[in-house]
């Protein structure tokens, strides 16, 4: 579950939605690589400001949500996980290696979401729409008002 992160003077409850495909689309994620991959998130989640929140795994590729802090963008959010674990991913799994050649595991490219903790896009947006209504409404009847 995700939880506010309290960095004076912000509050921030930052999460994301990542989708990484394996290079060339590989079918390489069994019992022993989804291991891994969850183990070493672990880790990184333990070193840098990262909660894996949900982790699933498909045959070639894997979905995540995380929950970050705003110090890292998206962009280096992702280039950390890919790194972490497919270095550790080879190593500990040596077999990946023999059918992925290139010595690359992800693919280049990635999906990424932002997800909401108290609505979906609808609701936000008429959320976002209706602020200062109140506002223009009195200040409109007290310019009648006036005249």
């Amino acid at each position: 579950m995700s939880e506010y992160i309290h960095k004076s003077p912000n509050v921030t409850v930052l999460m994301y939605h990542l989708v990484f495909p394996a290079k060339y689309r590989r079918v390489i994620f069994d019992e022993q690589v989804e291991a891994v991959l969850n183990d070493v998130c672990l880790g990184v989640a333990e070193r840098y400001q990262v909660k894996f929140l949900e982790i699933g795994t498909d045959k070639d590729h894997v979905h995540f949500l995380v929950q970050s802090v705003p110090t890292y963008s998206v962009t280096k959010l992702v280039a950390l996980i890919k790194s972490i674990t497919a270095r550790e991913i080879f190593r500990r799994c040596p077999q990946v290696k023999k059918k992925l050649w290139g010595g690359e595991f992800w693919t280049d490219g990635y999906f990424a979401s932002t997800v909401g903790k108290h609505g979906d896009e609808q609701m936000i947006g008429k959320y976002v729409q209706n602020q200062g209504k109140t506002y223009q409404k009195l200040h409109s009847d007290y310019q009648l008002a006036l005249f």
